[in-house]
């Protein structure tokens, strides 16, 4: 399995010289809960809705002054798209990592995984699962 087939792509980037609000008017009509920045086509770092909360209004920072550089976490984990979805929702708990960025060589970002994303496709990979087990146990066949 492909990580992009489940992560949201194309990703939403900036820079780090944006601003937090340019960063936050980014990602909203996306729907999404973490940025890349990317600085000359390089990942730098990801800014997500936690370094909001505990960066910039906890701090009490002006989301119009402060830069992205300075509240972004870096340096950033990513993973490769041919990851295994089992392994990374082990990183992702292990870590406390709610969005990871998938990068075939770590300097450009991909896609952008969130543990939503990766929930929702294994529960709906067991869903089948199951579904199949039924099927198959409760198929009528010669002698059963």
């Amino acid at each position: 399995m492909n990580l992009l087939s489940i992560a949201h792509v194309p990703i939403v980037q900036v820079s780090p010289k944006d601003t937090v609000m340019q960063a936050i008017d980014a990602s909203l009509p996306a729907k999404v809960g973490a940025v890349a920045v990317v600085d000359g086509g390089r990942l730098v770092g990801i800014f997500t809705e936690r370094d909001v909360m505990f960066k910039v209004v906890h701090r009490h920072l002006d989301p119009e002054k402060t830069l992205v550089e300075s509240v972004m976490t870096a340096p950033v984990h990513t993973v490769r798209s041919s990851m295994p979805v089992e392994r990374v929702l082990q990183m992702m708990l292990d870590k406390h990592i709610r969005h990871l960025p998938v990068s075939q060589d770590g300097i450009t970002a991909d896609g952008m995984l969130s543990i939503r994303n990766v929930l929702q496709f294994m529960v709906t990979d067991l869903k089948d699962d199951v579904q199949y087990m039924a099927n198959f146990i409760g198929a009528d066949s010669p002698g059963g």
